[in-house]
């Protein structure tokens, strides 16, 4: 009798599924972090922090327009796209140039879900595009002299471009499988914004660039901007979707869901189009007749002491700045100029377009100052001019036909209270001088400063103020009369008369007046 031994069959121990989409999960975390190690990345991604810092630093100033800003952080994320998508290419094309494609055939991965990782190592690069976009956009935001508001779409456009230039990366690496293709579509690119999408071209066509480019000569309130921000977000999202969709349906993922989503996110682009095509919102149109025209509909007013500053709904914080001004200049007024009360009207003329830059006419309302949508730098002296013309000629009418010596005045009250009052009567200037003749800016039409004007005037601004301030007060119905020579002003403010230095000394030079 035989013994037969036998062996007890082994219990096989749980199978595990496999896990395709956890795969893909740790295939786009290995493509992302390899996409951050790259030299250019890196590079371009240090770059964009440190040009937003200048941005925020420097550019913005103390008094952005929020409407201007969100645009603005649209700029960096195309140079920051165009480099991903060139890494990103090359990525996908990785295991062509290796040799390695023949190996993936033995993984979970299918070629299609292989893509599908690509496109998502895309993502942290988008976030990183979004943190800059907010920190720029919020640093200008809670600046106290911000004004304005921003758009959610505008601010979207940044990320989006950077998603677009990653899908079209990957995308182009399916159709095109060489590493040639991505330099080469990176100048076609290039030459399409350049004789397609600008603004000489169709409207429409202006529209497919991922940044819609305006020059707009000063800030508008943005109900009267009309860019139909929503609808090019909208087709950036869409294009976003239709390239990496279309990438995986190359790579093999023919399902009917795929296909699916293809023709839906077309679709979704198409809208986009067809939406930011269509031209300025009539509820646009309507804003900027109404503003231009009838501003007192639409503006707030707002009392500041004695005086009246009207702005409109947006701009309403910048009345304090403009007080301030008002309030220093007048104080250095004599007579009854310097307890008149003041209204101060911003005003615009939007009925040409953004891009216009149609100067504002002079009021004829007596009291009545002018201020535009621009403040800080030169805004500033130039709104300061403003407010002595009209306390000196009465208004804004009167004060653009001036060529008398009373511009001193004028321009001695303007400046005077400024923290480098030279300094401000170059900026003030047409020429940038602060001597010989030139003309005089201010926010609606310019006035002539005559040689001899200036001289008196630079003289006076580098005297102390409370031995000027006295005799402009007490002299103030001589100053402030037409007749009044520019010799006769020079010697009540006790300037040198022309011709005489401080110690008697002849030099070359004649009085200014209308004539001259």
């Amino acid at each position: 009798m035989s013994t037969v031994l036998r062996t007890p069959a082994r219990t096989a121990g749980p199978t595990h599924a496999p896990r395709p989409w956890a795969a893909v999960s740790a295939l786009a975390r290995f493509e992302a972090r390899e996409l951050r190690m790259i030299t250019s990345v890196f590079g371009t991604a240090i770059l964009y922090m440190v040009w937003t810092g200048y941005e925020v630093a420097r550019r913005q100033g103390d008094f952005p327009v929020l409407q201007d800003v969100d645009r603005d952080t649209q700029i960096m994320p195309i140079l920051f796209g165009l480099v991903v998508m060139m890494n990103v290419n090359r990525g996908v094309l990785r295991s062509r140039r290796y040799g390695t494609d023949r190996h993936f055939d033995v993984l979970v991965v299918e070629p299609w879900r292989r893509t599908v990782a690509h496109v998502l190592s895309v993502v942290p690069a988008a976030l990183f595009t979004a943190a800059c976009v907010t920190f720029q956009f919020s640093w200008a935001a809670f600046k106290p002299g911000a004004a304005g508001t921003g758009s959610l779409a505008e601010l979207a456009v940044g990320p989006l471009t950077v998603l677009l230039c990653g899908a079209g990366g990957v995308l182009l690496a399916r159709l095109f499988p060489s590493v040639f293709a991505a330099p080469l579509l990176l100048v076609v690119l290039l030459f399409g914004m350049m004789f397609v999408a600008t603004p000489a071209g169709p409207a429409w066509t202006s529209r497919l660039s991922p940044v819609v480019t305006f020059s707009g000569a000063s800030p508008f309130p943005s109900d009267m901007l009309g860019r139909l921000a929503g609808w090019h977000a909208l087709y950036l999202l869409g294009l976003v979707l239709f390239m990496a969709l279309l990438a995986v349906l190359l790579s093999g993922g023919r399902t009917t869901v795929v296909k699916a989503a293809v023709a839906g996110s077309l679709a979704l682009t198409l809208v986009g189009v067809v939406g930011q095509s269509q031209g300025t919102p009539a509820a646009a149109l309507a804003a900027r007749e109404r503003g231009s025209v009838t501003p007192e509909k639409v503006r707030t007013c707002v009392e500041h002491g004695k005086s009246s500053y009207c702005a409109f709904p947006e701009w309403t914080s910048r009345t304090d700045d403009w007080a301030a001004v008002a309030d220093r200049v007048q104080s250095l007024a004599g007579g009854r100029a310097g307890t008149e009360r003041l209204t101060v009207d911003q005003r615009l003329d939007a009925r040409n377009g953004l891009d216009s830059d149609t100067q504002l006419s002079p009021s004829g309302a007596p009291g009545h100052v002018s201020v535009g949508m621009d403040w800080g730098g030169n805004r500033v002296p130039e709104f300061a001019v403003a407010v002595a013309s009209v306390l000196v000629a009465g208004d804004e009418k009167a004060a653009s036909e001036l060529c008398d010596a009373r511009v001193v005045t004028i321009m001695w009250m303007a400046l005077r209270g400024a923290s480098d009052p030279m300094g401000s009567l170059r900026d003030v200037r047409l020429d940038d001088s602060d001597s010989g003749s030139a003309f005089v800016l201010s926010p609606t039409e310019s006035f002539g400063m005559s040689a001899e004007q200036t001289r008196v005037v630079a003289e006076l601004l580098q005297k102390p103020r409370y031995d000027v301030a006295g005799k402009v007060k007490a002299k103030w119905t001589e100053l402030t009369a037409p007749k009044t020579s520019i010799e006769r002003v020079a010697e009540l403010l006790g300037v040198p008369a022309a011709g005489k230095t401080t110690d008697g000394a002849d030099e070359d030079g004649r009085a200014g007046s209308c004539e001259e």
